[in-house]
């Protein structure tokens, strides 16, 4: 076939079917809408001759045409029907094909065209066509027909997608039409197929079930439960496309919902399987090691976790858009019918990611603690006045453990947006003070002796040269003295200073008992507001009186 340079707009062939015997319908090559009604009506009516009249035969002895062409016809007919959804609104009805309403970015707008792709299928691990094109037979005028190309790979085509052995051996009234484009065996099948990849996926659920309730390890009984949902949909996916694979070929109205489907429910149960195992074993690690994971040195351990959630999370983003572009994949999403489905749910696709605008602020809050890792599982934190564990980092949300064992959700963006303190973000060790009000007559140095005593006697106090006993304030009813000394780790700290604050308030009542005996000889301690108000109450009651 050569290209007539002259004007570009079709192809130049000396015969393309001149040995085909004369149609027995109506033939209309003019435009590609025309083309492939011709082809459609033609090959519904199994008049396989009229079809043939469609196909560039150029490629095929005159000799062979009269026996070759309806069967050819036949076979294409059999392979668009179960590959191809034909998108009658992207069949330009003009004989140059020209894209009259195109925009203006598309570079063909406005141009005439001489070839256009229906469809693209794998074939032998390459790509092959299946394109109709605008040829000009000797001196007759140009005709739209199915690609010499296309012609070629036909029979090789209709290897891989035409009927299966199952199909071809069926009654013919179950081969017959039913409605749309589904046969009468397809609309029998499917239900059946999709009863039967149901019942295999609760027989794999029940399996399951027993394997769970012989576990020796509370561990494999944990992973073997929350594994059972996503492998029983792998097994219902997996039957259904398997049986459908090997006995049916089903139409390409079909085929276009149940391809993605397919694909978009493997990526889906394989991601969920591998995350709740990941999401398992981490929750059964992190329960039991929850007290090493919070005391001292263990900062390391704390980056292991953070970094195994952070990865499940990036791990689940991945799967996502490699479902994404594997469902885009099969429909083609950028050719023909594929691209005008994506256009289509343009508007609704918006409206559903304004609607879920608060669940993708959080995925992005929690990818940006896993860089950050402003806060890590185990790490010691402070949010909203609760002192509480890290215990888990999801997508959405971030799961504390107070110290009374309550668990406080708290949204991911929340988190992220509200300052909070972190005790263990660089070091574990920690100040701890102990405040008390005292009277202005205190002695403060006895004080000192009895915390230096504390300090000597405590294992759980570190760098005692530090620990220290200090005035901070003082107002009309008092003085504040603060006692200060350091932990290994929040946890510790806070015993530390809970027996700090029994054993000074313990010195304190001691010393104020010997003030009470002989108030000359040893000061006061604790503040006397309360008394002198009283006092004073009495004393001008006498007055009055």
């Amino acid at each position: 076939m050569a290209q007539d340079s002259s004007e570009g707009r079709y192809f130049s062939a000396d015969s393309i079917h001149s040995g085909l015997e004369p149609a027995n319908g109506y033939v209309d090559l003019d435009t590609p809408q025309s083309m492939m009604e011709t082809f459609i009506f033609a090959a519904r009516g199994e008049d396989w001759n009229t079809a043939a009249y469609t196909l560039d035969l150029s490629n095929v002895d005159p000799e062979l045409q009269a026996k070759m062409g309806p069967v050819l016809a036949k076979r294409l007919y059999e392979v668009t029907e179960r590959s191809m959804w034909l998108d009658w609104g992207g069949l330009p009805d003009r004989p140059d094909a020209m894209l009259a309403n195109a925009s203006n970015k598309n570079p063909m707008a406005g141009e005439p065209r001489r070839g256009i792709r229906l469809m693209v299928l794998e074939l032998d691990r390459r790509p092959v066509s299946i394109r109709i094109v605008r040829v000009k037979p000797g001196d007759a005028d140009p005709v739209w027909v199915f690609s010499s190309e296309t012609v070629d790979n036909i029979l090789a085509m209709h290897e891989i997608y035409g009927p299966t052995a199952f199909e071809r051996s069926l009654p013919g009234f179950l081969q017959k039409r039913a409605f749309w484009t589904l046969a009468v065996w397809e609309v029998i099948a499917l239900p059946l197929i999709l009863i039967g990849a149901v019942l295999a996926a609760a027989l794999a659920y029940r399996g399951l079930t027993e394997v769970q309730q012989r576990q020796p390890t509370r561990i494999g009984t944990r992973i073997i439960d929350v594994i059972k949902m996503p492998v029983a949909l792998l097994v219902c996916v997996g039957t259904f496309s398997l049986v459908k694979t090997m006995l049916f070929t089903f139409s390409g109205a079909v085929n276009t919902f149940l391809s993605p489907l397919q694909s978009a429910l493997f990526v889906i149960a394989l991601a969920l399987t591998a995350v709740r195992i990941v999401d398992a074993i981490l929750d059964r690690v992190v329960r039991q090691n929850m007290d090493e994971l919070t005391g001292s040195g263990s900062a390391s351990e704390r980056d292991l976790y953070t970094n195994i959630s952070a990865a499940r999370r990036v791990a689940i983003v991945i799967a996502f858009l490699l479902g994404i572009a594997l469902v885009l994949i099969q429909i083609n999403a950028f050719q023909t019918l594929g691209f005008s489905l994506l256009a289509s749910a343009g508007v609704i696709g918006l409206v559903f990611a304004f609607a879920a605008r608060a669940i993708l602020a959080n995925i992005m809050s929690s990818l940006q603690i896993a860089l950050a890792k402003s806060a890590r599982i185990g790490d010691v934190v402070v949010f909203d006045g609760e002192w509480a564990y890290v215990e888990k980092i999801n997508f959405t949300y971030v799961q504390l453990r107070s110290w009374d064992n309550r668990r406080v959700i708290v949204p991911v963006s929340d988190f992220v947006s509200k300052p909070f303190e972190n005790w263990t973000k660089q070091d574990e060790k920690l100040i701890k003070t102990v405040v008390l009000k005292l009277d202005h007559r205190a002695d403060v140095d006895k004080l000192r002796d009895a915390f230096q005593s504390f300090v000597d006697e405590s294992e759980d106090v570190i760098e005692k040269d530090q620990a220290s006993v200090l005035m901070i304030g003082q107002d009309e009813t008092g003085v504040m003295v603060r006692f200060m000394a350091s932990a290994e780790d929040p946890s510790s700290g806070w015993s530390m200073a809970c027996r700090l604050r029994e054993e000074m308030m313990k010195e304190v009542v001691k010393l104020e008992a010997e003030y009470s005996q002989t108030p000359a000889e040893h000061p006061s301690y604790l503040p006397r507001e309360r008394e002198i108000i009283v006092g004073e109450f009495g004393a001008r009651k006498q007055a009055a009186e």
